[in-house]
This record gives C-alpha cells, sequence and structure tokens, in this order.
C-alpha cells in the first residue's frame, strides 16, 4: 500500500493484521488518575518534574527549527500529519509507532489554508507561502485542496528522540505518583517507551494537542517560535544550575525563585550554537526579550532569566494554563498505559 485514500485502505489493513487491542479482562474503572489530582501533584512537586518537562519542548523546538529552519513550516507539517491521527482517533483506532511510519505517502483530505492559518494562529499568507515551499521541496504534493504528504516527510518528522524525551518525563511523573502513594504500580523508562509505540497514534494526538496549544499560547505573547526556543535554552540553563536543581518547589514558588537563579549566564554565540539559529538572528530575538522584561543581560554580555513585575504576574498565570494542559496530557497517556499493562 503507497497511498491511504480517506483510511479506508488502513482501516482494512489494520483489522487484517491485528492492530486492534484485545482486553483480556475489563480494566478497574478506580484505578484511573483523576486529572484534577495530577495538576495538583504537578503543583506540589513541579520542581522535580520541570528540568524534563522544559528539557522535552526546547529540544523538540530546536529540533523542529533544524529540518527546515523555520518552526513555522515544521509545525504545518506537523499539523498536517496530526490530521490522521484525528482520523484514527474518530474511528476507534490504535496505529503502532512502526506501521504509522511505514506508508510510502498520506492524503489529508479537507485540508485548506485558512485552516490551517486559524489552528496554528499563523497569518494566512504566510501558511500560503510556507505549504508553497514545502511543495516545491516535494515534502508535500497538493492536488486541489487535498494534500499529500510524501514519506520524506515522515523521515524528517520521524518522533524518535521526542518519543525518548517523553518516556523520561513519565517515568519522572511516575516516580512521583509513588511517592505521593497515588499508585503501587512503577513503570520502566524501556516499558513506557514500548507502550507508546504500541499506542503510538493516540498518545501522539495528546502530545501534538498539547504542542499546539502551548505553541499558540506562546506566539501571542512572543511573535514567533524561534524567539521561544532561544528564551527556553536559557530557561533550561537556570533549570539546570546545580544548586536550584536541588530544590523542593512548588510550581509559584519554583517560578518566582528562578528568576536570576543563574548566577553565570549565557551568551549569544552558545545560544545560536545550541539552537542553530544564526547569531545576528539571536542577537536580535535577544533584545526583544530583554525589552520585554523576560531576560537580562549584564555587562560581560551574558543572559539570564529575569521574568518581574507585571511580566512575572502574567508569566505565573501561562504557566499555570500550560500545566493544566500538561496534566491532560500526561492523564490521558499515563492512564492509558496504565489500563494496557494491566495484569
Amino acid at each position: 500500500m503507497t497511498v491511504v485514500q480517506n483510511g479506508l485502505t488502513l482501516i482494512n489493513k489494520l483489522f487484517i493484521l491485528g492492530f486492534f487491542k484485545h482486553m483480556k479482562k475489563l480494566p478497574s474503572i478506580s484505578n484511573e488518575i483523576d486529572e484534577d489530582k495530577i495538576f495538583k501533584i504537578i503543583n506540589k512537586n513541579f520542581s522535580k518534574l520541570a528540568p524534563y518537562w522544559y528539557e522535552l519542548i526546547t529540544n523538540w523546538l530546536i529540533r523542529s527549527y533544524s529540518v527546515f529552519q523555520d518552526i513555522d513550516k515544521f509545525i504545518i507539517l506537523v499539523y498536517l500529519i496530526n490530521k490522521d491521527l484525528i482520523f484514527y482517533r474518530k474511528n476507534g483506532l490504535i496505529v503502532d509507532y512502526d506501521t504509522f511510519y511505514n506508508d510510502k505517502s498520506i492524503e489529508i483530505p479537507k485540508i485548506n489554508i485558512s485552516d490551517i492559518s486559524s489552528d496554528l494562529h499563523i497569518p494566512k499568507e504566510s501558511v500560503r507561502r510556507k505549504l508553497q515551499e514545502l511543495e516545491k521541496s516535494g515534502v508535500i504534493k497538493k492536488n486541489g485542496k487535498k494534500i499529500f504528504v510524501d514519506r520524506s516527510a515522515f523521515i524528517t518528522a520521524k518522533a524518535e528522540q521526542t518519543l525518548n524525551e517523553l518516556s523520561i518525563l513519565l517515568n519522572k511523573f511516575n516516580e512521583i505518583l509513588v511517592d505521593e502513594k497515588i499508585t503501587n504500580r512503577s513503570f520502566t523508562i524501556d516499558e513506557i517507551t514500548a507502550s507508546l509505540k504500541n499506542n503510538f497514534s493516540f498518545c501522539w494526538y495528546q502530545f501534538y494537542k498539547l504542542l499546539f496549544i502551548f505553541t499558540n499560547r506562546w506566539r501571542s505573547t512572543l511573535f514567533d517560535l524561534e524567539t521561544l526556543a532561544i528564551g527556553s535554552v536559557v530557561l533550561l540553563n537556570t533549570v539546570g544550575n546545580k544548586t536550584f536543581k536541588t530544590k523542593d518547589l512548588n510550581m509559584n514558588h519554583w517560578t518566582k525563585l528562578a528568576q536570576g537563579a543563574d548566577d553565570v549566564g549565557v551568551n549569544a554565540m552558545s545560544l545560536s550554537d545550541i539552537t542553530g539559529i544564526p547569531r545576528p538572528t539571536v542577537v536580535r530575538k535577544i533584545k526583544r526579550l530583554v525589552e520585554n522584561d523576560f531576560l537580562h543581560i549584564n555587562e560581560k554580555k551574558l543572559i539570564t532569566l529575569n521574568i518581574k513585575g507585571s511580566r512575572l504576574k502574567k508569566q505565573i498565570k501561562m504557566q499555570n494554563q500550560n500545566m493544566k494542559d500538561l496534566s491532560n496530557m500526561l492523564h490521558r497517556i499515563f492512564n492509558q498505559i496504565k489500563v494496557i499493562n494491566s495484569d
């Protein structure tokens, strides 16, 4: 099979190959971990989870930029691929990791520029231009309003490293649940990775849903995702500070103490090397972040996290929104893993 026509061929293939999960016994509903409880646990144990969350999102942004030197172009490609995940979810299908990346091309029906612009908060003309660039490079092929994603896009957008980082985040989250006596079931990173791969279409739909919400929220604040990538590296540098890393803090306390916690900082050249973004662009975007009270740059040209005043209040509010959305993803994915691996 080279092309999935409206998902019908894939459905037949899934039935033939037996990719539908047959439960040997009914899972216990009482074992489900409540989403509100998850948010409270994240809030209380934020300093334990934050390094892994920020590493996941920062590395995703950096890898996204490395593909086309344009994060928006990459996220448009992700949006197109996600349409298939939505189709599988609507039809009760679970597609594993290897099957998802095996097909030569996938047809995504009923997609138009207005939908992409509205859903991703990218101007319509920018979407149009980036789609044309993707088509010219052979990543996507258009036929009227239909878009075909070529296999090269799957190789480009393969989720291997992100999947590994998400497994680590889920493992740390699992450790916190055990410490809080919410569950006595511990999963190794390998077990989590295997479950993510076996339930790939379900889990990656949840991850992309969080990703779109998160990037849209930051786009409205910073205007572009390259600026977010640069700021995220500075934040990750703070999170990795050994003195700060050992502190046991809730979310609001952590956010406040993170400001100025890094007494060393990072320079523009290092930020350019880490993100792959040209140094002049990095310098320009750092200036915007400093002017908008996100970062501080000292006399040695070293950059540190320095959100303060009204900006800090807005940031704490956004942090709460982001963590509620993270709670939603963890709730759905972790409970899926828990059910699939139940004895």
